[in-house]
This record gives C-alpha cells, structure tokens and sequence, in this order.
C-alpha cells in the first residue's frame, strides 16, 4: 500500500521529527502518561508502534507495525515488533492486558475491525488508550488544510474525538477519561495535560474493554 511505502522509504525521516520537535514530543508524552495503566509491568501491545519512540519513553514492551523499516528502528530501541496492520493482528485473543494506539486512527483501512481486532487480543477488562489528532481542534484544521503538502499525512484521514468515541463504543469499550495538549502548541517548553477535548490538537483516550 502507498502509506506504507511511504514510511518503508522514509523511516528515518520521520524519527527525526522527534528530534527536531522535541517539546511537542514530551506535551503528548504527559497527556499519554495521564491514561496509561499505573502498572507498566503488565502485557502491552503498542499497534503502529513506528520507530518505537513512544514505546521505549512509555515503557511498552511489544510493538507491532506493517512498515519494516520503521520495524527496525524500533527492534534497536529493545521493542519487539511484529510485521502486520492493525486489521490482521498476529497474536493470539486474551493475549494483553493494555494496547496503545498514537496517532493511527488517521492511517487505518477500517477502524472497526481494526478496534474490534484490539478487543480480541485484549484480556477481561483490558485497556485501550488512544493518542489522536483531534480534527475539530485549531490544529487539527491546520493539519487538514495543509496534508497534501505534508510527506506523511498526505494520506490521513483525520478524525474528531466524538468520532472515535462512537466507534469505540461500537466495539465493546467503554470511554472513561480524555486529556489535551497542544492547546498552544508552543515549542518553547511542555504544556501541562488539560482534562476533556476540544481545544488541544492532540488528545489522550482511556478505553476500557467491557
């Protein structure tokens, strides 16, 4: 597929990013660490894992990824990877107690499946925590209205946070708490997490399996 390819040839690229906006990277690393279990112990899965960036600050011990280039960067961050989509996940059901899932509604083929694959592979009552960019939010427009000029999101289909919580709903979870960044998105120093949506380009979903 093309959005694949394009992170296959480009995986190096995109790391850099973290590098070269590392103020944005630690706002959505606090809201992520609002939702993420108290117990970093348990089984985690992080789907679209990418280069393992967020894996290895988050402490996620398994990633998975249809992008083998960025694969393998993650592999030498000490994630390991699985080579699949989000849709056709290679584990087997009950499998984790947590999955994590940062900025990839935006690239799946059908989300339903891919929440319902999520559901599958997660134990009783497990975790589903979603980092978006919020469609509706200031940002989120700006990020709409200049995709086709953007490498890597020429491709996304950006969704709202409502959105998210219908299909959430839709295959079995139950939404419990949502946080915001990048209200300013200043690149000066981090901005502290603000509860619910609507203001923040990037916002934290807590999702509890039912």
């Amino acid at each position: 597929m093309e959005k694949i390819a394009v992170y296959d040839n480009h995986a190096s690229e995109f790391d850099q990013w973290f590098d070269k906006h590392p103020v944005w990277f630690r706002s959505e690393l606090k809201a992520l660490d609002k939702v993420m279990p108290e117990d970093r112990s348990k089984s985690g899965l992080e789907i679209g894992v990418g280069t393992g960036r967020f894996a290895e600050k988050l402490g996620i011990g398994q990633g998975l990824d249809p992008a083998e280039a960025m694969a393998d960067i993650a592999e030498k961050r000490g994630i390991p990877t699985e080579i699949a989509t989000a849709e056709k996940m290679p584990f087997k059901s009950n499998t984790f107690d947590f999955a994590v899932m940062i900025t990839v509604d935006c690239f799946l083929e059908d989300i339903s499946r891919a929440f319902r694959e999520t559901a599958r592979i997660l134990k009783p009552k497990g975790q589903f925590i979603i980092g978006m960019i919020d469609k509706n939010s200031p940002l989120g427009q700006l990020y709409r209205l200049n995709k086709e000029d953007n490498l890597f999101y020429q491709h996304a289909q950006f969704h709202s946070v409502d959105e998210i919580a219908k299909y959430l709903k839709a295959t079995g979870f139950a939404t419990s708490e949502y946080w915001q960044t990048l209200i300013t998105a200043s690149e000066e120093e981090p901005e502290e997490p603000q509860p619910g949506y609507g203001e923040g380009g990037f916002v934290a979903i807590k999702a509890v399996l039912k």
